[in-house]
């Protein structure tokens, strides 16, 4: 008899009664929303073959007497909120072929008792997310025909036994998030027994305390191999060389660790790749141009190394990527022209903190998908393109351009109007935009310039007028030589001397010339340029000379025209 009951929104408890069904074989529980405890008297059901309680609110422990099911070989669980240790008594199950006890509160040393135990059917055992202690029991590899090992997250310690590689029928093992390793040498001499499986399938051991040189016996995994999860370890070396080996795999993760040299050029072997993830270690060189031949690949992380050179433009051919994610690096150049825009699917790209320079993409524009641009702390330059404001961008939610030499003014459409989605800060020449950017505006950015023309001007006329006063000095000097007799003419010289070079003041220049203003311009040289004016009442024409120090020369030009 069977009893189905899966996925029916079912609430309160599970009657005792149920113990009373002697005939029944198969009995679903699972998906529903049933709270209080495993009934004891679920022991009483002799012929029952299949039993699933999973996905519930189900509390308190888990009764010993259901280890007197002998005839069953399905029991699920997971997914409640049983609490306490699992009764020994359990592994007396031999008929079970899956066992699945994950994501409950389940604490002790489960894995211990099954040294003493044996469970001969077994072939999928998941006891991940929960508190579980101790260490992995090289008994594990009675259980022969194992095909699922499931162990994390959990709090097992000590070392991955070196006999799991007898496990010929293992396609998916997880050990991840643990206390395996002891951050040494030695700690990885598991995986050299590992390649003896020709079915495997899926291999994490991520956040752990391995150790110890990444061997190049994982080169020499099955090749039905699909995901490799390594992160968040002590390993050091290099990634093996003849990583192509692994042509199906389609996630390959080994960040937040020590590897150091360059990527593999047979990586481009991977044609299967969906997902790659080198963050956080210590890799250099450039980016393999071969990293667009994988073009199945949606999420590349190179973040937190020491990449150098440019961004390769054969990640263009990378259609599917969704997100990319290079920086902290050392890269360097223009973003390559027409590439970003072939990712059509991008909705995150982070290239900050590199040393990017050029323009800002205008393909960007095209990427309707786009919800994260981080382009910050590198040496992009120019205007924000206007592409930025198109309508087609309305999935973006972040746009951070800090820190680059941006100019001109942000735009107040679009993302630049919601301040949270934004950040512009540290691009000195930028003005506009929404009044809580606090930006300065335009006109002020203009005036600031001219300001500081403003301020070089009267240095130039500082300079001119002591150059001036010595001129004069010189000449009357000449004169009083002359002699008494020429009293008189020294007089007029003088008078015509001062007449001639006429005190003026910075204020009277500036309102002569209009500010020298552009439309006074009479002509332009290479250290600076002539302004004409209109001095004081009496409508004198004048013509300014304003000298742009800066510019190199400038200074000794001046000093040769007063000679």
């Amino acid at each position: 008899m069977t009893v189905d009951l899966t996925r029916n929104n079912l609430t309160g408890q599970i009657p005792f009664q149920v113990g009373d069904m002697s005939k029944l074989i198969v009995f679903r529980l699972g998906g529903n929303g049933l709270a209080g405890v495993i009934p004891f008297t679920s022991g009483n059901l002799s012929r029952l073959q299949r039993l699933s309680m999973a996905s519930n609110e189900l509390e308190e422990g888990i009764p010993h007497d259901l280890s007197r099911l002998m005839s069953l070989t399905h029991l699920y669980l997971g997914v409640n909120s049983l609490s306490g240790t699992v009764p020994p008594s359990l592994y007396n199950l031999s008929s079970l072929i899956e066992f699945a006890i994950t994501e409950n509160n389940l604490s002790g040393n489960f894995l211990a008792n099954m040294r003493r135990f044996s469970l001969p059917q077994l072939r999928k055992l998941g006891i991940a997310l929960n508190q579980f202690t101790g260490i992995i029991p090289e008994t594990l590899s009675n259980i022969s025909g194992l095909e699922l090992l499931d162990l994390g997250p959990n709090h097992l310690a000590g070392q991955a036994p070196d006999n799991l590689g007898v496990l010929k029928d293992l396609q998916w093992l997880n050990l991840q998030n643990n206390n395996l390793g002891r951050g040494m040498s030695g700690d990885l001499n598991f995986l050299n027994s590992l390649t003896n499986i020709s079915s495997f399938r899926l291999l994490s051991f991520s956040v752990n305390n391995f150790g110890g040189v990444l061997p190049n016996s994982i080169v020499n995994l099955s090749t039905h191999m699909q995901e490799l999860y390594f992160e968040d370890n002590k390993i050091f070396g290099s990634i093996p060389e003849e990583i192509g080996n692994l042509i199906n795999l389609t996630t390959f993760n080994v960040a937040e660790n020590d590897l150091t040299g360059v990527i593999p050029n047979s990586i481009s072997k991977l044609q299967s790749l969906r997902q790659l993830d080198l963050s956080w270690n210590r890799l250099s060189g450039q980016l393999p141009s071969s990293l667009g031949n994988l073009s199945l690949l949606y999420y590349l992380n190179m973040s937190h190394n020491d990449f150098e050179g440019t961004i390769p433009t054969s990640l263009r051919n990378c259609h599917k990527m969704e997100i990319l994610v290079l920086d902290n690096n050392k890269l360097n150049g223009g973003l390559p022209g027409n590439f970003i825009g072939q990712m059509n699917q991008l909705r995150s790209l982070y290239i900050q903190q590199n040393l990017l320079t050029g323009s800002f993409p205008v393909d960007v524009g095209e990427l309707k998908n786009l919800n994260e641009l981080i382009v910050s702390d590198n040496k992009l330059s120019g205007v924000i393109p206007a592409e930025l404001e198109l309508q087609n961008l309305s999935a973006l939610l972040s746009l951070n351009l800090s820190f680059n030499y941006l100019e001109g003014e942000v735009p107040s459409v679009g993302v630049f109007k919601n301040r949270i989605r934004i950040s512009v800060m540290g691009n000195k020449n930028l003005c506009g935009g929404i009044r809580q950017l606090l930006l300065p505006a335009c006109s002020d950015i203009l005036s600031g310039k001219n300001g500081k023309g403003k301020h070089l001007s009267i240095r130039i006329i500082i300079v001119i007028s002591i150059i001036g006063v010595s001129c004069l000095a010189f000449i009357l000097a000449s004169i009083f030589l002359y002699g008494r007799k020429k009293t008189l003419m020294k007089s007029s010289s003088r008078a015509s001397l001062v007449y001639d070079y006429l005190r003026v003041s910075y204020q009277e220049l500036l309102k002569a010339t209009d500010g020298f203003s552009s439309s006074n311009l009479i002509s332009m040289g290479s250290f600076g340029s002539i302004c004409k004016g209109i001095l004081g009442q009496g409508e004198r024409p004048i013509a300014v000379k304003v000298l742009n120090l800066q510019q190199h020369g400038a200074a000794k030009s001046f000093m040769a025209e007063c000679k």
